[in-house]
């Protein structure tokens, strides 16, 4: 199975554009079924549903959560569906596969007043208040997702616009507006960066350490984590909270789905809807101003 998963990775990664991390994920789980079918001396053409069902099974026992292993069985249907394609196996084994039921938890998000809050816990005084400042607010003015914020260059920002462009899943670019909160902090942030640029990192990231490189997803996940902690929020918050934060307000006050869609970056409107949180009460309000009979 190596040369056909090998085979699948290029295939992934110059013909689908998957982004690294993508493809990386792709290669850790496909490469744990190629060494469960290598320690039983099971071939390619050999994989029917039974040997897929006890690769999940040895999952279960690790254990390994229902969503890995619901994660792992897509990346396995996928690769047999390419081997198909090329003729290489006759059948797609994991079709008939079920999917491990998942847990459906509501993702943890931020209503108006305590996201109010929160944007304003960065410190004014100091450069890394200000860059973290610039960092929260820019989350919630875009809804753009971590690694997409981490990769932003300068040359993707339009300050005079309020335009920041955007490359999402599978390299795809978009502009998103933000607006005049995320302005400022942009603002007061760049008047800093020069400092943080002339220690010698990476001069083309918009947003960079304070070793003057890139800042990376999971030093915005602790900053996160930082801010958080200062407030009274007990709910388990992260960088993704702030996208669905985002998604829920905006249709909370009136903005088209679709339009919500488009600054996500989902190619399907199911998906955005599970990023909004309507409460009670925000649904009660909108029933009686919009419902002629109400």
């Amino acid at each position: 199975m190596r040369k056909e998963l090998d085979a699948f990775l290029e295939y992934l990664k110059h013909e689908r554009n998957a982004s690294p991390a993508t493809v990386s994920g792709y290669r850790i789980d496909l490469s744990q079924l190629a060494a469960y079918l290598e320690a039983r001396k099971i071939g390619l053409r050999r994989v029917d549903n039974v040997v897929l069902r006890g690769f999940l099974l040895e999952l279960h026992r690790k254990p390994v959560a229902k969503s890995s292993a619901a994660r792992k069985l897509a990346a396995v249907r996928s690769f047999f569906q390419f081997c198909l394609k090329r003729r290489l196996v006759d059948d797609n084994p994991a079709k008939i596969v079920a999917t491990p039921r998942l847990d459906k938890p509501v993702p943890g998000f931020l209503s108006e007043e305590e996201m109010g809050v929160f944007l304003e816990l960065p410190g004014p005084g100091d450069r890394m208040g200000r860059r973290d400042r610039a960092i929260l607010e820019l989350f919630y003015a875009t809804g753009i997702r971590v690694g997409e914020l981490v990769s932003v260059d300068l040359s993707d920002l339009s300050l005079a616009e309020r335009m920041i462009r955007v490359r999402g899943k599978g390299k795809k670019e978009r502009l998103v507006p933000f607006g005049r909160k995320a302005a400022e902090g942009l603002e007061a942030y760049l008047a800093e960066r020069a400092g943080l640029s002339e220690k010698g990192g990476e001069p083309s990231a918009l947003f960079l350490n304070y070793r003057g490189r890139r800042i990376t997803s999971r030093s915005v996940e602790r900053l996160v984590a930082k801010y958080i902690r200062r407030t009274a929020v007990r709910r388990k918050i992260s960088p993704h909270s702030l996208r669905h934060s985002f998604a829920s307000h905006l249709l909370g006050r009136g903005a088209d789905l679709r339009v919500i869609q488009e600054l996500l970056g989902h190619e399907s409107l199911a998906t955005t809807q599970k990023y909004t949180h309507i409460d009670l009460k925000q649904m009660l309000e909108t029933y009686r101003k919009s419902h002629p009979r109400a």
